[in-house]
Order: C-alpha cells, then sequence, then structure tokens
C-alpha cells in the first residue's frame, strides 16, 4: 500500500485564507495569511458555469461580491467582472475572483500549504469538479503541501483513482464523526479527518489519532475554549485568525 507524504502539518491553518482581515477565499486573504507568518491555508474550489475552477465557498454571489445569483451560471469573463473585496471593506476594493490557476501560483510562489475542499453545489457534478482540479493541483505543489477535502464521497473517491496515497492526501471532511467513520477512510485511503470542533468528543479523537490519522478541526476562533482539543490529539486548527493563537497553540504535532 503506498505510503503517505511526509507532511508536517501546522498546529494553525488560515481558514479561507485569512479570513478575519481579508476577504475569504481571495489571493489578498492568502497573501494576508503568509504575512502573519502562516504556512498553510485552507480554500474552497467550484466550477463556473463554463466548467473554470474558481476559489469561491458559495453557490451564489451575493455574500461575497457586488454581484447577485448562481455562481454555476457565470462564464470567466463574467466572473472577472465582479468586485469581490468591497463587501469586506473598502481596502479590498477592486479584488477579483480568483481561478484555481492563479490561486496555485500564488501558493506555489510562497511556498504554502493548501487543504483544497471540493465544494460541489447542488445538482453540479463531483466527479467533474474533481477531474476538473486534481491533476492541476498535482502539477502546481509536492504532496507534502496538499491535502483534498470534501462533504462529498463521490469526489474523493474518483480523486481517489486518480492519484495514489503517495501523490494525493486526502481529508474525510464531515460536521460530526460518525460511529462507523472508520470504513469511509480506509476506502479513501485516508490521511486525515476534518471535522467541526464544537462536535468533536475526547472519545472520538482519541480513536481517530490511535487508528493513525490526523485529525483537524475547524472553525474555532476562541483559543481558551478550543484549548482541551489540543490534549485530546488534534493536529491542526482551522481558524479565521491565526493570530489570535499564537501565545497558545502548541508546537507543531509529530507525525
Amino acid at each position: 500500500m503506498p505510503q503517505h507524504p511526509d507532511i508536517t502539518l501546522p498546529r494553525l491553518i488560515a481558514h479561507r485564507g485569512l479570513s478575519a482581515h481579508a476577504p475569504e477565499n481571495t489571493l489578498a486573504a492568502v497573501r494576508a495569511a503568509f504575512d502573519t507568518g502562516c504556512h498553510w491555508v485552507e480554500l474552497d474550489v467550484q466550477l463556473l458555469g463554463d466548467g473554470t475552477p474558481v476559489i469561491w465557498h458559495d453557490p451564489t454571489l451575493k455574500r461575497c461580491s457586488d454581484g447577485h445569483g448562481q455562481l454555476s451560471r457565470l462564464s470567466l469573463d463574467e466572473a472577472r467582472g465582479l468586485d469581490v473585496g468591497s463587501w469586506f471593506s473598502d481596502a479590498f476594493r477592486g479584488e477579483r475572483m480568483a481561478t484555481l490557476a492563479e490561486m496555485l501560483k500564488l501558493l506555489a510562489s510562497l511556498d504554502m500549504g493548501v487543504n483544497l475542499e471540493l465544494k460541489v453545489g447542488r445538482n453540479r457534478s463531483g466527479i467533474e469538479l474533481a477531474d476538473s482540479v486534481v491533476p492541476h493541483l498535482l502539477k502546481a505543489l509536492p504532496p507534502e503541501r496538499i491535502i483534498l477535502s470534501s462533504f462529498d464521497m463521490a469526489s474523493l473517491q474518483y480523486a481517489r483513482s486518480l492519484a495514489d496515497a503517495s501523490r494525493l492526501p486526502i481529508g474525510v471532511l464531515t460536521e460530526s464523526i460518525p460511529q462507523k467513520w472508520q470504513p469511509r477512510c480506509e476506502t479513501l485511503d485516508a490521511f486525515s479527518v476534518h471535522t467541526d470542533w464544537t462536535r468533536l468528543t475526547a472519545r472520538r479523537a482519541r480513536e481517530i489519532k490511535a487508528a493513525g490519522y490526523r485529525l483537524l478541526c475547524y472553525t474555532p476562533n476562541d483559543p481558551a475554549a478550543f484549548a482541551r482539543h489540543w490534549d485530546w490529539g488534534v493536529d491542526s486548527a482551522i481558524s479565521d485568525d491565526p493570530p489570535c493563537f499564537a501565545s497558545i497553540a502548541p508546537p507543531p504535532a509529530l507525525a
């Protein structure tokens, strides 16, 4: 069985870039994360109507742009016309939606790692999304700086068919960890489990760690409330505001 890459996960990963201080899922948010010392970011990817993979979370445009409507109906030219920064603050006015290609180029230039989530919308194909994303991801970044995750099992299964565990670390993404979590991980030859920190129990955390998986939690922003989770064996916290953990998070976990 192929071995997973030797990934040194940081304790803190910037959620959608440094999203507490910059518009989420943008090039600006990733640069801001880098400037604060973050070496990994978590980002979302989905497809425009013309099949272009872009870094975006919502199925609609309203929350994070000056546009309206469904992302799935846009062409790249139409997406380029949106302002995706001014909703956050005037300092980011004119920020444009990032394509996957643009984001991977930036990550490579900054020597950053990424937890990239395949965001499969309603009536969208997870297989088409994985097929449009995985080859570019593997070409742009080394395996030691990649985790591909999703709530969508079909997209992850297809992604696994494109590359084995030595080339493509996969994270199983879940809100609360089901009792029979391990068969899903074994089917995918998964590297990690990613879960809502508020739904994680000490017992489940220790089960996951004892089975040899990395454990990542989203989206803690209160270091004191999260503190006991480090004792449970959590490897990384995916936070909107990693700097707020600076004096509290323990050193990086060993592989």
